[in-house]
């Protein structure tokens, strides 16, 4: 991966983060990340990867985020300074639940074992 592209995806990464901070307010008790950023080598789309906890509120959240996918792409538009800006899709994160759902197995044989 180039610089230039490794440069972009983390500053997307920090803005997107600080909007969804900032910005957009979620139910109580709702924790949304932004994982990881990876941008298409044309520059034309980047991939924004997101993780909610509760994960039972996941889908619901993902939903409400795809809804204000408008307002992060306008919001992104104005303070990037590169040419072409990406077109942000919005990911759910498989990769923290899966991790999630290794550390509960090791808890139980953990358990287990004792």
């Amino acid at each position: 991966m180039s610089k230039r592209r490794q440069r972009i995806n983390q500053l997307i990464k920090e803005e997107i983060s600080q909007l969804i901070l900032k910005e957009i307010d979620f139910a109580p008790g709702i924790l949304v990340t932004t994982t990881r950023v990876e941008t298409t080598e044309d520059l034309l789309d980047t991939n924004v990867f997101i993780s909610v906890f509760p994960e039972n509120s996941f889908p619901k959240t993902v939903d409400f985020l795809k809804k204000k996918s408008g307002f992060l792409q306008r919001e992104i538009n104005k303070s990037l300074r590169i040419r072409p800006i990406p077109r942000l899709h919005l990911l759910p994160e498989k990769a923290t639940s899966k991790a999630g759902r290794i550390e509960e197995i090791l808890e139980q044989l953990k358990n287990e074992v004792k």
